[in-house]
């Protein structure tokens, strides 16, 4: 593949070397600090109040926090695990890691005891911060099986006053050590911070683990800065902004645009007070900025479509009446044409009587940048969120690299994923499979170089294991992963994960896997309805239901899903059409194993646990009985059998 065609970023954006003095992120922020000062750096909302902390303030924490670290023997190139909700501490307490010249690893927040054990244990972790009680709880069962770790340090004391146990420690004090520390070790947190090199290894990002165990992957302190200055070279973003920090730390993608952009360029990092209160939050700071996984964007779509339809029929009306103008204007735009005077006085109109209060709704009524990452969003909600005025683009990027491919400005193509980032080069291997190389590329997978020699070739391209093309205009579409790329028995292959997001672009659909292979002559599909969306329509249909799976198996509801299947269908060639569908009694669990804990399908596991649903749309049967297990609030368990009806479309 050395004569491969490489593609590179249009607008040339030059990036020098790293000058020595700014080569680390540790270096960075005391930069930032003495630069800012008395600057809100960070707010975080407690108790329905924003409190706020400056650069000075966070520059106290982060040293007491380094020198704390110090004196329990933390170490240059040791590790420490953190797992815990976005909180200014869980910043500080990497920012603090790296200063010392230690490793982080994040781990997701709602990982189970199997899961935590794993990474801690493969990371080498010797410090594990943790959130709170439940995280200390997890931290306190497995503890034999994390033999290394000499302090678990957590940050949210409720629940813990009357724990003994000497291995747990809080974070204040933690900060104590740490400036008893400083009285016989003066300058030191600045001579730990001036030893770092752009080449020291800041983090390890676990990768989904979607088809193995999950991988380490070595991340340096100059991969994160230039992965950051890949995008915001093209998307520029300043002190002044504003930025939610929702996201989980243990995605590579947050750590990048959330963190290093924080560290890098000042921007103030907000953080929600919970998960139920992120939409109210982010309606209170309207950030400039946003990063949000193509999950979250789908539900604030559906929540959005929803929100109309129980709106008045004024309301309504007018939706349905500037929508259709809307998308046409985006046409105009995305051609390059200039758009007609009349559209652009119907546009304004429309903005104010309809769009400006739907945006302010969600609290992006000044907005700048909005990303989606991770799995794939569907043309249909990139194009419905930029016709009511959020330009929602795409960012395309892996563990190991950040940022690939992004959208640019005034020129956006809705079915591609954009063009190569400044930095960046791409070209194609076998089986189109996406190759990157740049100043981002990871440092190899920790304790494994068999698969680290695999994923990176001697000329320094990472092998994503992703399929795609590029267009006439050097515009990358993606396809999916090459090993989910699926040939059916007539030899046409489809992209399930294409299939997949054009479907979820529904209101009633929450997830869905669609299924072929090369012994299968037609595409069939598992559905998980959106139980609220649903329940919510059915209730303006006088339809009664109990529960989820006395809903999801309603005759009704198979009819509108089979209206929702029959619009994609339309979209999409004759041998991917989805022929077969059944509705699942339940939603697919991360806990279950079902979906990684960035939210991605597990497809081999859910073909095996599914196989008999499977069975029965390929063997022509019209139903399959299920056993489903049930929880009482009593904690009793018991198991109920339903039969799950097989669709024709």
């Amino acid at each position: 593949m050395t004569g491969a065609k490489i593609y590179v970023a249009k607008e040339r954006i030059d990036l020098p070397p790293l000058p020595a003095d700014a080569d680390t992120l540790p270096k960075n922020f005391v930069r930032r600090a003495a630069e800012l000062g008395d600057r809100v750096a960070m707010r975080k909302k407690r108790f329905g109040i924003w409190q706020e902390y400056s650069w000075i303030e966070v520059h106290q924490h982060v040293q007491a926090m380094a020198l704390g670290l110090a004196s329990l023997g933390l170490t240059r190139g040791e590790k420490v695990a953190l797992i815990g909700e976005n909180d200014p501490e869980f910043y500080w307490a990497e920012i603090a890691t790296w200063a010392v010249g230690g490793v982080t690893t994040a781990i997701f927040t709602d990982a189970n005891l199997q899961e935590l054990a794993y990474v801690v244990d493969n990371s080498d972790a010797v410090i594990l911060f943790a959130h709170d009680q439940e995280q200390c709880d997890k931290a306190l069962t497995i503890r034999e099986k994390i033999p290394n770790v000499r302090k678990v340090i957590y940050w949210d004391d409720k629940g813990l006053w009357n724990y003994t146990d000497d291995w747990l420690l809080s974070i204040d004090a933690l900060e104590a050590l740490g400036r008893e520390y400083a009285k016989s070790h003066a300058g030191a947190f600045e001579q730990m911070i001036v030893a770092g090199t752009g080449d020291d290894v800041a983090l390890f990002s676990y990768t989904s683990g979607t088809t193995s165990l999950p991988k380490g992957a070595m991340i340096r302190h100059r991969n994160l800065i230039y992965g950051n200055k890949h995008a915001t070279s093209v998307a520029p973003v300043y002190p002044t902004d504003n930025y939610v920090s929702f996201s989980p730390l243990a995605w590579i993608t947050e750590q990048s645009l959330g963190l290093t952009s924080h560290v890098m360029l000042g921007v103030t990092v907000n953080f929600p007070e919970s998960p139920t209160t992120v939409q109210h939050d982010i309606r209170e700071v309207a950030p400039s900025s946003l990063l949000f996984p193509s999950r979250i964007w789908e539900n604030l779509a559906s929540t959005m479509q929803m929100r109309i339809n129980d709106s008045t029929w004024l309301n309504r009306t007018l939706f349905n009446l500037f929508l259709p103008i809307a998308y046409k204007i985006e046409e105009y735009e995305d051609a390059g044409k200039a758009v007609p005077l009349h559209l652009r006085a119907l546009k304004v109109v429309g903005d104010l009587a309809v769009f400006q209060p739907l945006r302010d709704k969600i609290g992006m009524t000044r907005m700048r940048h909005a990303y989606t990452s991770g799995s794939t969003l569907s043309p249909d909600q990139l194009r419905f969120f930029r016709a009511v005025g959020v330009s929602l683009k795409n960012l395309y990027g892996s563990t190991e690299c950040q940022a690939h491919t992004l959208h640019y400005d005034r020129n956006i193509k809705m079915e591609t994923v954009g063009l190569p980032c400044p930095g960046v080069e791409i070209k194609l291997g076998a089986d189109n499979e996406v190759w990157v190389r740049s100043r981002a590329v990871f440092g190899g997978y920790y304790k494994d170089a068999e698969k680290t020699a695999t994923a990176l070739d001697a000329e320094g391209f990472f092998h994503t294991g992703d399929a795609g093309f590029f267009d006439e205009d050097g515009h990358l579409i993606y396809l999916d992963r090459v090993s989910d790329m699926i040939e059916l028995a007539n030899g046409e292959k489809f992209s399930p994960q294409y299939i997949e997001g054009r479907l979820k672009f529904s209101p009633y659909i929450q997830d869905v896997m669609t299924v072929g292979g090369f012994d299968m002559h037609y595409v069939t599909a598992i559905v998980n309805i959106n139980f609220e969306n649903v329940a919510r329509w059915a209730e303006k249909n006088r339809l009664a239901f109990t529960t989820f799976v006395d809903l999801s198996q309603k005759q009704e509801v198979y009819d509108l899903i089979k209206r929702e299947v029959e619009r994609v269908n339309k979209t999409l060639p004759e041998a991917a059409r989805v022929r077969k569908f059944v509705i699942l009694h339940k939603a697919f669990d991360a806990d279950e194993n079902e979906l990684t804990r960035t939210r991605k399908l597990r497809r081999r596991t859910l073909e095996q646990k599914y196989g008999e649903m499977l069975d029965a749309m390929y063997g022509n049967r019209d139903r399959v009985t299920v056993s489903a297990e049930v929880k009482y609030r009593d904690g009793r368990t018991g198991v109920v059998e339903t039969a799950v009806r097989v669709c024709t479309v």
